[in-house]
């Protein structure tokens, strides 16, 4: 204990000697400088307010944190710039594995959370938090008693808007899987509909989505404008899940779903009318590239630009399990004609995608070393890697 205090006491007299032993570091000279112009006082306090609209080149990329979910959060990340102090907007909180969805008409920010009353024990809450797009503030949520709602990898299609942006849909997992619809101009919660044996949520017709089902069908679901369902149907099969199994990651174009299977092989759904309907099945790989075991894969790795070309990430020596790898190309095709318009290498290797408005798409992609990789979409040319300090960025969304 002696040797602690002396110590501490030592550390003491140091401390307050160094004002006098910096004065006189300078070649012995102890006289304050006079001439040097005082500094310039720093504002304090100042609060930005993001444009509505913001620009094409902008993307929100989720940290999910898997080593402190409690503490999550989502980066908004302008891919055009240089330096990180431009490249990076501002960030929102998400508690535990949220899902996040854009809305235009409102300029609002959707996001399931979860909280519990001692932190990482006691009571569960879930809500709906609703963030503002131009102040990055939560404005409002929507809380509800079920506390079933999905908890795991965010999904994009997890979390969906549909009816003009009228109603906000839920998926819950608990382990019934379930929809929950919320007004979003009232922020009540409409009803909770079941999808026994079905998942995940594709918007379907005027007002109603769709589901994949573990029989390899789909179930199609319409509402009421008050949450109600006038119709439920089923699919026959289009896939075995046993042994031509399908991603539930898909790319939606004008009203049609293009859902990957594991082995390439890529399923045209129609979605604009009540009932989702299978139009076909094309493979994304050449007899060639089968025999090299081309396939996709990765954490959320296929998406579409406004020009209706789809992005996947493909890996080469695929097999069973590879298809959450990720991979090394970027493979663009033509959503209407199933052809391959574009493949290019990426810098190391790819995890997640997501691709940015506008008639010259960026495309951005987590790496191995969880950056950001900024690609021109189509061309793929390298433009820049982007260090924001994130840990677990498995989701990127073209900003709205």
């Amino acid at each position: 204990m002696y040797r602690i205090v002396r110590y501490f006491s030592h550390l003491l007299v140091v401390l307050l000697m160094l004002p006098a032993m910096s004065m006189a570091s300078n070649n012995g000279n102890t006289e304050v400088r006079s001439d040097l112009p005082p500094l310039p006082i720093e504002p304090t306090g100042i609060v930005k307010v993001l444009p509505k609209k913001y620009p094409e080149t902008w993307f929100w990329v989720q940290d999910i944190a898997f080593g402190h979910m409690t503490s999550g959060k989502v980066a908004l990340i302008d891919a055009a710039e240089n330096t990180l102090s431009k490249q990076y907007k501002g960030s929102i909180d998400n508690s535990l594995l949220g899902n996040l969805v854009l809305g235009e008409i409102q300029n609002e920010v959707y996001m399931t959370e979860t909280f519990y009353s001692r932190g990482v024990r006691g009571e569960r809450t879930d809500v709906v938090t609703i963030w503002s797009k131009d102040t990055l503030e939560p404005i409002d949520e929507v809380v509800w008693s079920n506390t079933n709602r999905y908890m795991g990898l965010p999904q994009r299609n997890a979390l969906q808007l549909i009816d003009n942006e009228k109603l906000l849909l839920v998926f819950n997992l608990n382990p019934a899987t379930s929809v929950t619809v919320i007004d979003i101009e009232s922020r009540k919660i409409l009803n909770e509909i079941a999808i026994p044996g079905c998942a995940l949520i594709y918007p379907t017709g005027k007002r109603g989505f769709s589901s994949i089902c573990s029989n390899g069908s789909l179930l199609s679901t319409q509402l009421t404008s008050d949450g109600k369902i006038t119709s439920q149907k089923r699919t026959i099969p289009f896939f075995n899940p046993d042994t031509t199994p399908v991603f539930e990651h898909v790319a939606l174009v004008d009203g049609f779903a293009y859902i990957p299977s594991f082995t390439g092989i890529m399923h045209k759904v129609n979605l604009q009318g009540d009932t989702a309907s299978v139009v076909d099945s094309w493979s994304m790989v050449s007899n060639d590239e089968l025999r090299e075991n081309w396939r996709p894969g990765g954490a959320v790795f296929i998406d579409s630009d406004e020009q209706g070309n789809i992005y996947v990430i493909m890996h080469p020596d695929g097999h069973e399990g590879s298809q959450q790898q990720g991979g090394t190309e970027i493979w663009v095709f033509n959503s209407k004609t199933g052809k391959r318009v574009s493949r290019y290498p990426v810098q190391s290797w790819a995890i997640s995608l997501g691709v940015s408005r506008g008639k010259t798409p960026l495309l951005m992609l987590t790496n191995g070393e969880m950056q950001q990789e900024v690609y021109d979409a189509m061309s793929g040319k390298y433009i820049r890697t982007i260090s924001a300090g994130l840990e677990t960025p498995l989701v990127i969304i073209g900003s709205k």
